[in-house]
């Protein structure tokens, strides 16, 4: 059975993430998470919320996709975010993902956020994706 487009474009996310040798050096370690552990060290990226909505036309079956990551820092101020952001914008935005069973038209930069968190401590960059998909046998058709 084929795999949801959604979880297909989490999974090409999350390798192409981790196969970045710039983002892993940032990183200290190829430290990107679904559900980050609770002694993760800082710095590392949660990929977030997902969501996925039909975006067929009269002749493709489509799906658009937002996906969020988040950056969360402790090394005292923004730029650390900013530059993890920045890396991870460099290896997605634009970028031909190859996903299981789905064929990835594109992969857009939408926009980031970076602000202290209530804890004081630690700063937390937020940056979301837009991405269209089809079916592989779609896209071969």
């Amino acid at each position: 059975m084929a795999e949801s487009a959604s979880w297909a474009l989490q999974r090409g996310v999350y390798q192409a993430l981790t196969g970045s040798p710039h983002l892993t050096v940032l990183l200290g370690g190829a430290r990107i998470y679904h559900d980050a552990p609770q002694s993760a060290p800082y710095p590392f990226i949660t990929i977030g919320q997902s969501m996925m909505r039909d975006w067929s036309t009269g002749t493709e079956n489509c799906a658009e996709h937002e996906l969020t990551l988040h950056v969360w820092s402790r090394a005292g101020g923004k730029k650390q975010v900013q530059e993890i952001m920045e890396a991870a914008k460099a290896v997605l935005h634009d970028k031909p993902l190859l996903l299981e069973d789905h064929y990835l038209i594109n992969l857009r930069y939408a926009f980031s956020e970076a602000r202290l968190d209530p804890d004081g401590d630690t700063f937390h960059g937020i940056v979301r994706y837009r991405a269209v998909t089809e079916p592989a046998q779609a896209a071969a058709a």
